[in-house]
């Protein structure tokens, strides 16, 4: 069969009921070759993706979505941007794969400039990764040979990762039980100033007094299982967890807490870094420069590529490479990576893609909240730039989580075009992170849809 190209412009478009026909085949098969844990099948999920571009993918049935995730926040200059392409298919003529710490590829010198051109003051040098989990774990190294301290304190609700380093570093039990055996004791949960749901109260200016005075005793009292901490990691705005944007005093407090104490203060932007929160990274918003930062996703568009970027003083604790690096990867500075990441760099600074997430989300953000406002299922909307949360509960006034609602607002939005995702810690938490390219119809239809599958809610 064949259809029309996708524009990155078109409006949702349902020719049959997903998951339709061949996309039920393709689950199929799937279920066959794939290990079970990787990919949740239903019978009204999920769809096979065929193709996309700009805001828009098509299923393999010929469907075509307005995507508001952008694939886990990765496309935030649009699926399949035409620089970024045609970058990744002139390095491909040119050199696919190179040796990375030892005949690294020219281009890898040209990204690792592009990073430390870009991240804010200070951070200049990185090790680059092939995803986040990587780029998490080098952090984590650098933090033991920079403080020699090998434990880290980490936040509840976090998600860093599901590799080994990383996953022990963040705070979902359902992610960790079955490998409790198998981790090492590396970090010390405190609650993340998460206003709507905080042990400390709901006004977030005592939620941030109360989880900094927490971090402190943890640090600072014998016993508290926190001995040996050398860092504080921490994402600048909860992504996975629920979209949680923490109060204003939070992140100044955190790097206040590391200066006093000689500790690292580690920033994991793979989420919302390159433009989500509508700043080049989460951190510009308070003021706030880590001694690392972790990044990803949007870093390429699309290609597996992240880095962790730490200051000079930091990172020259690592020992010099005498033949033997102690910390690399067989595609480390992989060239197609670095040629994407170049492309992704330029599109977003020459098209001011950063500039319209912050402008599109605060009118994405407005619109939801007026939308909702005394619906008695949403509890609250909240976020920065193209990274937004509507939290569903059963009762405004219990604020219950009902994640059987996200799911259900989930599945109607793509039975009518829309690509929407669920998250937080309870799964009651959509999630809004679309391109920076979508269009303000695309965005209308969007709204439109949402708001009908709201009005039909139980």
């Amino acid at each position: 069969m064949t259809h029309a190209p996708l524009t990155g412009t078109d409006l949702p478009s349902v020719r049959t009921p997903p998951p339709g026909p061949e996309s039920l085949r393709l689950a199929g098969e799937l279920a066959a070759y794939e290990s079970p844990n990787v990919t949740y099948l239903a019978p009204d999920f999920p769809v096979f993706w065929a193709e996309a571009r700009g805001a828009n993918v098509r299923d393999v049935d010929g469907n075509v979505y307005v995507d508001l995730t952008a694939a886990f926040a990765v496309a935030a200059a649009g699926h399949a941007h035409p620089r970024i392409v045609e970058a990744i298919r002139a390095q491909a003529g040119r050199l696919v794969h190179g040796m990375g710490d030892v005949h690294p590829p020219d281009v890898k010198v040209d990204v690792l400039r592009a990073l430390a051109e870009v991240a804010p003051r200070g951070l200049r040098r990185s090790i680059l990764a092939s995803s986040g989990a990587e780029a998490v774990e080098a952090a984590l190294k650098t933090a033991a040979v920079a403080t020699g301290k090998p434990r880290v304190l980490a936040f509840h609700g976090g998600y860093h990762g599901l590799t080994y380093g990383a996953l022990s570093v963040s705070s979902r039990e359902d992610f960790r039980a079955p490998f409790a055996a198998q981790l090492g004791i590396y970090a010390v949960f405190a609650p993340y100033p998460y206003a709507y749901r905080s042990p400390f109260g709901t006004d977030p200016d005592e939620v941030c007094a109360a989880t900094l005075r927490y971090v402190e005793y943890l640090l600072d009292t014998p016993g508290t299982a926190s001995e040996g901490v050398g860092a504080i990691l921490v994402e600048p705005v909860q992504g996975r967890g629920g979209d949680v944007v923490p109060p204003a005093g939070f992140l100044p407090g955190l790097r206040r807490i590391c200066d006093e104490r000689e500790l690292l203060l580690i920033f994991d932007e793979v989420y919302t870094g390159f433009g989500r929160t509508g700043r080049w990274f989460a951190c510009e918003h308070w003021g706030v420069v880590p001694d690392v930062m972790v990044v990803g996703k949007a870093l390429t568009g699309g290609f597996p590529f992240a880095a962790c970027i730490g200051t000079d003083r930091v990172m020259e604790a690592w020992p010099r490479s005498r033949g033997e690096a102690i910390h690399t990867s067989t595609f480390l500075g992989n060239p197609l990576g670095c040629a994407a990441a170049l492309a992704s760099i330029a599109v977003l600074r020459d098209e001011r893609l950063v500039e319209r997430s912050a402008a599109l989300g605060a009118d994405l953000q407005r619109r939801l909240a007026e939308m909702t406002a005394g619906h008695p299922r949403v509890g609250e909307v909240r976020g920065l730039g193209m990274m937004i949360g509507m939290e569903m509960v059963r009762d405004r006034a219990t604020r219950e989580p009902a994640p059987e609602l996200a799911g259900r607002v989930v599945v109607q939005a793509l039975r009518r075009g829309l690509l929407l995702l669920g998250g937080g810690i309870h799964g009651n938490v959509l999630s809004f992170s679309p391109p920076f390219v979508i269009t303000e119809g695309q965005l209308d239809a969007a709204l439109d849809i949402i708001a009908a599958i709201l009005r039909d809610l139980p």
